[in-house]
């Protein structure tokens, strides 16, 4: 005697070795042995031969018409064989009874199953919405798989236009179309902006890189709504004319310079800062953008201010113009320009050059300073701030080694061509500003702990920078207390301390009272951005190098070796892994052969070619 049973909702056959009422020992047609319990066996039979039932039974259900199969179902719970018995029109015979079982089994859309070879028609209603159900998923599996096929070919399916920013940059994997994408990344053994890439579906790797970017920190684009500004009152305007220095690409110019001499013989050295919060009041619409934005976002070629254009503009430090500014005057003797006091007034103050470091650097350099070359203009303003500087530097116990200067790298962009090129780190210019900047910085955040109004601080202990409201130190600077307030067009924690520092000197309330819950959100959310701005800005500055090999047609590259497999390439701030490295001391130079270059990846293949020897003159 045989057995037709169910296991693990499958059906199997087996001839009966024993049969203990509860349970049976059977053998199936590989020879397996195994015990089935008596409830899971549908059906016993003799014929036809054990090893030909199932294909004869699957042969027979192949052909049950499941619409009619349905139409003959009892409104209530019945069993297979009562059902077998209504379609075939009789007592149905083994195979057929087994085939009427499969059936349905194999369409539970229809039918529903109640127990062990029991079912119950779906009802009309529901059978109806199911089947439509069904034909949707059947529709959808079609176009998953139309999809994924033209991505293989290398083809945008026209369901993906609206959806590439989803696709590439937060892909929801219950659509249709990252499925279908998935599905052809697996086939090409691609990543999808690779695969994308290859269908032409993005524009430029650069804008893959750009909106990736936007994407995520400006879902809403980066247009400004129109910002009204608020009124201030009329200021007193100072007498002096004052000067900028800055890169030739700065349209945001928060800090000049000016120099007077007093009656008394003494020197009048005057620090204006920008003030856009007088027309950008606390909870203004303007300073909820820029609490928004929290800096300006900067990247080679290009850059995404905090402040809309047009209060960059009415606030920016441009020659020819007068302009509000938040000035400390220091006062210095005329010998050795020994500090003898500080003042600080909120001004308009006339801007009468805007100097820029290309054209200021072959002129104002440590050469130039030591031959006594004084025949540029703002010379003698610009020797005297040096002589301060150098001072300033010495009183911070922090003086210059010079055998140490780090070098930046600026990179311009032009119709999509990369220049880089080098300028040392800590010349004149860099220090006269600095040292200024660090100076009212400085100034200003003890003056406001002094008159116990809240500020952001910028503290350094034990090596670790954070921001804080209590004036603590900062070690690496040498000064006592340290706040970011000279940069207020391009940094949100500056206008935040700025009106404070206004108030302060305008004998008004303090914009934000001690232990104000804004600050603390100020402190967490511009630390978190101004994290994120600046790792994309190293991103961009990666992609351009890269692009920059590319452009020039780099085989080969020297490198500096920065630990084990570390290197960076000489000339341009690219820093990678070189695995085919051997194992040679730090700082040793080596040339390396470029074989690829991926500006989606950011990732750059080299292998060794040779160590360099340092030639010595």
């Amino acid at each position: 005697m045989n057995i037709l049973y169910e296991e693990d909702g499958t059906f199997k056959v087996g001839s009966i070795m024993s049969d203990n009422t509860t349970s049976l020992q059977i053998e199936s047609v590989s020879g397996k042995r195994s015990k089935v319990k008596a409830a899971n066996v549908m059906l016993r039979f003799t014929q036809p031969a054990l090893d030909d039932f199932m294909a004869q039974a699957d042969i027979i259900a192949d052909g049950i018409e499941v619409d009619f199969l349905w139409e003959c179902c009892p409104p209530d719970e019945f069993g297979f064989e009562q059902i077998a018995t209504e379609y075939f029109g009789h007592t149905p015979s083994s195979l057929e009874a087994a085939a009427a079982l499969i059936r349905l089994h194999d369409a539970p859309i229809y039918f529903h199953k109640k127990g062990k070879g029991r079912y119950r028609a779906a009802p009309p209603d529901v059978l109806k919405a199911a089947l439509a159900g069904a034909e949707r998923k059947r529709q959808q599996l079609l176009l998953q798989e139309r999809m994924t096929e033209q991505l293989t070919r290398f083809e945008l399916p026209p369901e993906f236009t609206d959806h590439l920013d989803q696709l590439l940059y937060k892909p929801d994997r219950n659509t249709l179309e990252v499925k279908a994408l998935e599905a052809a990344c697996a086939a090409t053994h691609l990543s999808s902006a690779h695969l994308l890439e290859r269908c032409g579906a993005l524009p430029s790797t650069q804008d893959y890189h750009l909106q990736k970017f936007l994407f995520e920190h400006f879902p809403k684009g980066i247009a400004f709504p129109h910002v009204e500004l608020s009124t201030w009152k009329e200021l007193p305007q100072a007498r002096v004319n004052a000067f900028s220095i800055d890169d030739a690409t700065t349209t945001e110019i928060d800090d000049a310079f000016s120099v007077e001499r007093l009656a008394n013989g003494n020197w009048r050295i005057g620090v204006h800062i920008a003030a856009p919060t007088l027309g950008l009041p606390r909870d203004s619409d303007g300073d909820r953008i820029a609490a928004q934005r929290l800096s300006t976002v900067y990247m080679p070629g290009n850059k995404i201010t905090m402040l809309p254009e047009s209060v960059v503009q009415t606030f920016t430090l441009c020659a020819e113009r007068v302009c509000p500014a938040l000035s400390m005057y220091i006062e210095a003797d005329s010998e050795a320009l020994a500090i003898l006091g500080y003042e600080s007034c909120v001004e308009k103050i006339h801007i009468a050059a805007n100097l820029r470091h290309d054209a200021l650097e072959p002129l104002f350099n440590e050469e130039t300073l030591a031959a006594g070359k004084l025949d540029y203009p703002y010379a003698i303003e610009l020797k005297l701030l040096w002589d301060l500087v150098q001072n300033l530097e010495t009183l911070r116990g922090k003086p210059s080694d010079n055998s140490t200067k780090q070098v930046d790298y600026n990179f311009h962009i032009d119709n999509d061509h990369v220049s880089i090129t080098q300028r040392q780190r800590g010349s004149p210019i860099d220090k006269v500003v600095s040292e200024l900047m660090i100076l009212v910085n400085s100034e200003w955040g003890k003056n406001l702990a002094e008159h116990g109004f809240a500020g952001i601080y910028r503290t350094q202990q034990n090596g670790k920078v954070k921001l804080s409201t209590v004036a603590a130190p900062h070690q690496g600077l040498g000064v006592a207390q340290y706040m970011w307030s000279s940069s207020p067009l391009r940094r949100y924690v500056d206008m935040v301390n700025q009106r404070q520092i206004i108030a302060m000197l305008c004998d008004e309330e303090p914009a934000y009272p001690k232990n104000d819950t804004a600050l603390y959100a100020t402190m967490r959310d511009f630390d978190t951005m101004y994290g994120i701005y600046g790792e994309f800005q190293r991103n961009m500055e990666r992609y351009w190098c890269l692009r920059w090999l590319q452009q020039e047609n780099i085989e080969q590259v020297e490198a500096l070796v920065l630990r084990e497999n570390l290197v960076k390439v000489s000339n341009i701030p690219l820093i990678f892994r070189a695995p085919s490295l051997p194992e040679l001391p730090t700082n040793s130079r080596v040339l390396l052969a470029v074989t690829a270059i991926d500006l989606l990846d950011l990732n750059i293949q080299t292998r060794f070619v040779t160590a360099v020897e340092e030639t010595i003159c």
